[in-house]
């Protein structure tokens, strides 16, 4: 596969904007790290001073650096067996404090990244939740999960690894600078010559960097959608026996992404190589300037190793902001993939003044409402109906018919293309969103159960129910009974989407959700169509009580089922061809046309 098409992308200076404000609740903890990197910048002026000390002033006979004569009394620094046990303990003394900066750096930075990076991808998967099934059902959702828990990831990576560090080390490099000129102005001089070139070569590799990472990123999310794709279909792959093909599906794109990030990897790699030869060739002609001087007797030799010890630190931060500019570009291409998920729209939001809505009483009206999935393919046409409250309603027809698109409108899982829905008289769009799904319950063919305890599935809908409604709803689906009988009762494990449980009992279960969440409208979806007669005869006795006093949707094959219902709506290619209160006559003539 090629490397997928995307939009241009953003400017350096746009993605840091949207960073900070995804960041800024954490800046006193980014100021505390801050801080604390440049107090580093005193220890490393304190770490090269113990062997000054021991070459010029215990072996030699030069006099203490001028600020440590002023702070020390005589018997401190009179003799070099003074000087000596004096550079022993600066020794030790610097390596304590470095060991106690590194503690509180690390707790800090630790924790700032975990809960900087868990608030980001929450943030992403709340939004994710909210845009539309359509854009879902077209554009899959093993991207988002690769965004989500990848591309996230590099937020902590850009601000903690690499610009934090990058401003410590360019308040670094300005002291570094200061101290080298202060002994000899001219190696000062020539040291920062080299600074120049270094930000040209980062310049030149800084856009090519980000293209390269950015093009790895969306061929790995490919990779990972086929390993979606593919262990989601698992049984699928295992019945027809495809498990080589898909392997191969999965080698051909993460093949793909793997000579993508090598090339990139080779070219940071570059990147760094030429800074290292810039510095390298800096630090040596700084030794032979410095050298030179030795020997004119206008550096003494602890001079030169100061000042080569303090190049070293000088050079340091400059080989690290190279380093982390190539690295920026990498952490940049993640960040801005996953800002412009943010940026992908939802299609149902609240209206301003949006009502708010308790409990309805459940009358509903279609007034000639048509609806697309994409442009110029209509799958409803004007369809008009009324539903008064407490009634039950039928829906048949063919698959393809439309009937789960009209369901899936009333709970305002899309939008119609035309027309409306009134609730109680009032336009679905007029009601908050969260407000009106709450009006529903539903139960459908495909019982869906998270990999929890079955009384926690009982209650996803209210999850703070008390035990005692949970066990009442599961008796009322005449579910209690088979729950009892597991290892471990209501506090039993349903497994990967219900695994350990039969059809049946998956329905039940479902079934009792509904009973719990006690809502008005009432959604069942094929309930029945993949049990056997016994269990059938079970599951209608809940539905049955389940209806009494809730306006009820059914969507069913069994005729049988649509005779406890007040209305019958019969659809043909997304058309309302009949409506009917004589349910029992329509029933037998669609069974007579079937036969």
């Amino acid at each position: 596969m090629t490397e997928r098409s995307h939009k241009p992308s953003a400017s350096t200076l746009a993605i840091y904007r949207r960073v900070w404000r995804q960041i800024r609740p954490y800046r006193l903890n980014l100021l505390g790290m801050l801080l604390l990197s440049l107090a580093l910048m005193p220890l490393a002026l304190l770490t090269p001073l113990p062997l000054k000390i021991a070459v010029d002033s215990v072996l030699g006979d030069h006099p203490l650096p001028a600020f440590l004569n002023r702070l020390l009394p005589e018997a401190l620094s009179g003799t070099p067996d003074a000087r000596l046990w004096l550079s022993i303990s600066l020794v030790i003394a610097v390596a304590l404090l470095s060991r106690i900066h590194t503690v509180f750096s690390w707790v800090l930075r630790d924790y700032t990244a975990e809960h900087l990076v868990a608030d980001f991808r929450s943030r992403l998967f709340l939004h994710v939740q909210r845009l539309s099934l359509v854009h879902h059902e077209t554009k899959g959702t093993a991207d988002a999960i690769y965004r989500i828990g990848q591309d996230a990831g590099a937020l902590q990576m850009l601000v903690i690894q690499i610009v934090l560090p990058f401003i410590g080390a360019a308040f670094s490099f300005a002291g570094m600078l200061y101290v080298t000129a202060a002994i000899n102005g001219k190696i000062a001089l020539v040291a920062l010559a080299i600074a120049p070139f270094l930000m040209l070569l980062t310049g030149l590799y800084r856009p090519y960097l980000r293209e390269k990472w950015r093009a790895a990123h969306e061929q790995h999310s490919a990779a990972v959608a086929v390993l979606h794709e593919a262990l989601g279909a698992l049984r699928l792959v295992k019945t027809f026996g495809t498990e080589e093909r898909e392997r191969h599906r999965f080698e051909t794109q993460a093949g793909s992404a793997v000579r993508i990030r090598v090339g990139a990897a080779f070219a940071e790699a570059s990147l760094n190589f030429l800074v290292g030869l810039l510095i390298a060739c800096g630090t040596a002609l700084v030794l032979y300037i410095g050298v030179r001087d030795v020997q004119a007797g206008e550096l003494t030799i602890g001079d030169l190793l100061l000042v080569m010890a303090y190049l070293a630190q000088l050079y340091q931060p400059l080989q690290t902001m190279g380093a982390q500019i190539a690295m920026q570009q990498r952490a940049l291409a993640s960040v801005e993939r996953a800002f412009e998920l943010l940026d992908e729209t939802p299609t149902l939001i609240d209206r301003p003044g949006a009502c708010p809505l308790a409990r309805a009483a459940g009358a509903i009206t279609f007034e000639n409402v048509s609806f697309a999935y994409f442009p110029r393919k209509p799958t409803l046409h004007d369809i008009s109906f009324a539903v008064p409250a407490g009634s039950s309603v039928g829906i048949v027809g063919r698959t393809g018919a439309g009937k789960s698109s009209l369901i899936s409108l009333l709970i305002r899982l899309y939008d119609p293309t035309s027309g409306r829905i009134l609730l109680d008289g009032v336009d679905l769009r007029d009601y908050r969103i969260a407000d009106l799904r709450r009006q529903f319950g539903v139960v459908s063919q495909d019982s869906l159960l998270f990999s929890d305890t079955v009384a926690a599935n009982i209650a996803y809908s209210r999850p703070n129910a008390p035990m005692k409604e949970i066990m009442a709803a599961a008796e009322a689906a005449e579910a209690h009974d088979f729950i009892m009988k597991l290892p471990d009762g209501y506090d039993t494990l349903c497994g990967d989407r219900g695994v350990r449980f039969s059809g049946g009992e998956r329905q039940r279960l479902s079934l009792a959700r509904a009973f719990l969440r006690d809502a008005p409208l009432l959604i069942l979806d094929e309930p029945t169509s993949a049990v056997d007669v016994q269990t059938e005869a079970a599951i209608l006795r809940g539905i049955e009580r389940l209806m009494e006093g809730r306006t009820t949707f059914m969507i069913t094959h069994r005729l049988a089922t649509l005779r406890r219902c007040d209305l019958l709506l019969v659809m043909e290619a997304g058309r309302l061809t009949s409506i009917t209160r004589d349910v029992d006559a329509a029933v037998r003539d669609i069974a007579a046309e079937a036969e």
